[in-house]
């Protein structure tokens, strides 16, 4: 039992691993099994109604798809500021000749 408590300290578990431990829990009961390995009961619950509606493939871990819509969310909000910068270097540099242009015609009216 030590071996099978020890394999289950991990963070981040397999959907394997949280079957068997959902199955271990049940068998313990779920305050003693919760104690036993380390498991919020929220999580216990949480768990137990992902297998109970989708089976096996329920308990797989989520949390690489909210980082992979992150990382995407971010991605796009990176392009939006890079052409937003790209827009704002072409207005400097219009400014730029604008006053050069007009530098230049002061010049030649004074003259």
């Amino acid at each position: 039992m030590t071996e099978i408590k020890d394999k289950f300290a991990l963070k981040r578990r397999t959907k394997e691993e949280k079957e068997k431990l959902l199955l271990e829990i049940q068998k313990l009961g779920v305050v003693a099994g919760c104690r036993r390995y380390s498991i919020d009961p929220t999580t216990y619950y949480t768990w137990l109604e992902r297998y109970q509606a989708h089976g096996i493939n329920g308990l797989e871990d989520r949390r690489s798809q909210n980082q992979d819509a992150m990382v995407r969310k971010l991605e796009k909000e990176n392009r939006i500021l890079k052409e937003l910068m790209v827009e704002k270097d072409m207005e400097i540099k219009m400014q730029a000749e604008l006053l050069k242009k007009k530098m230049e015609q002061w010049k030649n009216a004074k003259k």
